[in-house]
């Protein structure tokens, strides 16, 4: 589901399945579009999804939730002049000690939350008719706390109920394992869970054991100072056979509401550019390269219920 509307999974092709276009981190309680004009982020940030284009990137999956600056009609309009798949999301940001949640987090239920997701996923999201094409919500490091606990259960109604699967910023592994029991205990299939940042855990046998178990694995954070943590990274999955449980993005972009003009936006081109060189260079063939940035993202994010049992 992208800002568009739907394309079948085959379209998504090359993607990069966690970018950034617009943040805005001043806070849930002061966050909003006044904020920021625009067509001054449209005029910034256009350019670098041209070149991200040219690079034969077809598909680019947008991470910020609600109440961090999410603005599907500035993603459909930038999707539009650039000619990519741009896919938004539903769902609350729990981590950083839960800044970025509304007060309703904590009154309502999980029940009640998923109630409102599900309803951006039917009817649009604040009026746009823009729907999200996944859940992105986030937790701090293990233990969860309760409203973050509540989030993930919130995740997976709202999944049953729609198919969008369910992208967690992941504090570490054991938050990940503590994320997994949480969506299977409400029926959910490890398959409808994405382990986002799972570069932030150095224990690569989580990984390993998240995979196993059916869960999805990003490694999200390439750049030019963790090339080579992350090639090992993805070459001990390829060790394992688990090539096909993991995704790869560079968490790059983001156009800083309120920040100093001298903030540097990161463009996505290091992947095609240095990345993929670097993966050839270790022994990866083609065909697992585009089983990680093509057949990968269109089983991860395809909208289908994986229901348990």
């Amino acid at each position: 589901m992208t800002v568009k509307g739907p394309i079948a999974p085959s379209d998504l092709g090359r993607t990069l399945t966690h970018e950034h276009i617009l943040v805005d981190f001043i806070g849930a309680d002061k966050v909003s579009p006044g904020r920021y004009d625009a067509a001054e982020v449209h005029k910034v940030v256009l350019p670098y999804l041209k070149q991200l284009k040219e690079q034969k990137c077809v598909s680019f999956f947008e991470c910020t939730p609600a109440y961090l600056g999410r603005d599907p009609k500035i993603l459909k309009k930038l999707s539009e002049d650039s000619g990519l798949n741009i896919i938004t999301n539903t769902g609350y940001y729990g981590a950083v000690k839960e800044k970025y949640l509304p007060p309703h987090s904590y009154a309502e239920s999980a029940e009640q939350l998923s109630q409102r997701w599900i309803r951006e996923f039917k009817e649009g999201i604040e009026g746009t008719g823009i729907k999200p094409g996944f859940i992105k919500t986030s937790v701090d490091a293990a233990p969860l706390s309760a409203v973050q606990e509540k989030i993930i259960k919130a995740a997976a109604l709202t999944h049953l109920a729609t198919g969008l699967t369910i992208a967690v910023h992941t504090g570490n592994g054991k938050a990940a394992m503590r994320e997994l029991e949480i969506i299977q205990e409400n029926g959910v299939r490890p398959n409808g869970w994405i382990w986002i940042h799972a570069q932030s855990e150095k224990d690569n046998q989580l990984h390993i054991q998240a995979a196993k178990n059916g869960g999805w694995v990003e490694f999200d954070g390439v750049s030019a100072s963790s090339l080579k943590e992350n090639v090992n990274f993805l070459s001990r999955m390829k060790n394992e056979g688990l090539i096909e449980k993991v995704l790869v993005s560079q968490d790059a972009g983001w156009y800083h509401v309120g920040e100093p003009a001298s903030w540097e936006f990161r463009n996505y081109n290091f992947v095609f550019t240095h990345f993929i060189p670097e993966l050839i260079k270790n022994g990866f063939t083609q065909k697992e390269i585009d089983q990680i940035f093509i057949t990968n993202p269109a089983a991860a994010f395809s909208v289908q219920v994986r229901r348990l049992g």
